[in-house]
C-alpha cells in the first residue's frame, strides 16, 4: 500500500502547485503588481515549488540521495525529455538564441559551482547562503534588465496571461486557492518522499537513484506539460527560455534553500559521475543556443534517446 504513496504524492504536487501559483497570481493582479513581474518572479518560481518542498522534506527525513537528486535529476530531465518532446511536437526556433546566451553561461557557471561546492561531499550551510544570494542578485538584474526591453517584457507577459486568466478574482479567494496548492504541495511531497524511500529500500536500489529517476520525473511533471502545451501552439521556443531559467532556479535557489537550512550530504556517485554528466549537457545545449538557429526532430529523438539511455543506465548499475 505505501508504493500508492508515490502517485497520489505526484497527484498532489500537480495540483497543489497550480493552485499555489494560481492563487499567487491572484493576489498579485489584486494588488496591482505588473504581468511582467508576475511572469518573472510568481510564476517561474511558483511552478518549481514541488522541487523546492520536495527536497526539503528528504532532507528533514536523512534522505539526501533523494534531496540531491531530485535537483540533478529535473535538471537533466528537463534538458533531454522536457525539450526532446517539445521539439518532436514542433522543432524549436532559435531566433530569440541571442537573448539566451548570457543565460547559458550562467547556467554553466552554476552547475559548476554546485560540483565545485559538493566537491568534499557536503554542502554546507554558508554555501548554500551564497548559492541564495547569487539567485536574488541574478534576479534583481534579470529584471532590471528586462523592463528595459520592450520584447522581453511581452514575452514575460505572455508566459503570465495562462495563470491570470485561471487566477482567482478576489482576495479571499486567491487566499483558499494559494492555502490549499500550499497544503497540497507540503502533503505530496510527504508522500512522495515516504514512498520513494519504501520503494529503494524494499526494491534494493539507492536512494539516490530513485530521486535521480522517479522523483525527479514526478517533480517535473507541471513543466513537461507546460512545455507540451507551448509546442502544441507551436511556440516550443517558450520551452527552451523556461527550461534554462527553471534550471538555474533548481541549483542557486532550490539547493541552495535546502543547504541553508540543513547541510547535505552530496551521495558520491554524483559527484563522480551524474553532476557532470549535468555539466556535460549543460555546456553542449548552452553551444548548441549560440551556434545554431534551430533544434528540430532529430535532435528531439536524439534527447530521449539519451534520457532513456541514461536513465537504464542508473538502474543497471545497481545490479
Amino acid at each position: 500500500m505505501i508504493y500508492l504513496l508515490i502517485p497520489i504524492g505526484f497527484a498532489l504536487l500537480f495540483v497543489g502547485g497550480d493552485a499555489l501559483v494560481r492563487g499567487a497570481v491572484g493576489f498579485a493582479q489584486r494588488f496591482g503588481v505588473s504581468p511582467m513581474m508576475i511572469g518573472a518572479t510568481v510564476v517561474a518560481y511558483g511552478t518549481t515549488t514541488p522541487e523546492l518542498f520536495v527536497s526539503l522534506d528528504a532532507a528533514f527525513k536523512g534522505s539526501p540521495g533523494i534531496a540531491v537528486g531530485n535537483v540533478i535529476g529535473s535538471n537533466i530531465c528537463n534538458f533531454l525529455l522536457i525539450l526532446g518532446c517539445s521539439c518532436l511536437i514542433w522543432p524549436i526556433s532559435l531566433a530569440r538564441g541571442a537573448s539566451l546566451n548570457s543565460t547559458g553561461i550562467i547556467l554553466i557557471f552554476a552547475t559548476a559551482l554546485m560540483l565545485l561546492l559538493a566537491w568534499d561531499g557536503q554542502i554546507a550551510r554558508w554555501q548554500g547562503a551564497l548559492m541564495v544570494l547569487l539567485l536574488i542578485t541574478l534576479t534583481v538584474y534579470n529584471f532590471q534588465k528586462e523592463r528595459r526591453q520592450s520584447t522581453s517584457t511581452s514575452a514575460l507577459s505572455e508566459d503570465a496571461e495562462e495563470f491570470a486568466d485561471k487566477a482567482p478574482k478576489s482576495v479571499a479567494k486567491s487566499a483558499l486557492t494559494f492555502g490549499v496548492g500550499l497544503l497540497g504541495v507540503i502533503v505530496g511531497a510527504d508522500f512522495l518522499v515516504k514512498g520513494a524511500v519504501a520503494l529503494a529500500r524494499d526494491a534494493g536500489v539507492p536512494e539516490e537513484v530513485v530521486g535521480l529517476t522517479v522523483v525527479a520525473l514526478g517533480t517535473s511533471l507541471p513543466e513537461l506539460a507546460t512545455a507540451v502545451i507551448a509546442a502544441w501552439r507551436r511556440h516550443s521556443d517558450v520551452a527552451l527560455g523556461t527550461v534554462f531559467g527553471a534550471n538555474i532556479y533548481n541549483i542557486l535557489g532550490i539547493m541552495g534553500i535546502v543547504a541553508t537550512v540543513t547541510p547535505v550530504p552530496i551521495p558520491p556517485q554524483m559527484v563522480a559521475f551524474d553532476l557532470w554528466f549535468l555539466l556535460g549537457i549543460t555546456a553542449i545545449l548552452a553551444f548548441w543556443v549560440r551556434r545554431f538557429n534551430v533544434m528540430n526532430r532529430v535532435a528531439g529523438a536524439g534527447f530521449l534517446v539519451c534520457y532513456g539511455g541514461y536513465v537504464s543506465w542508473q538502474y543497471l548499475g545497481t545490479f
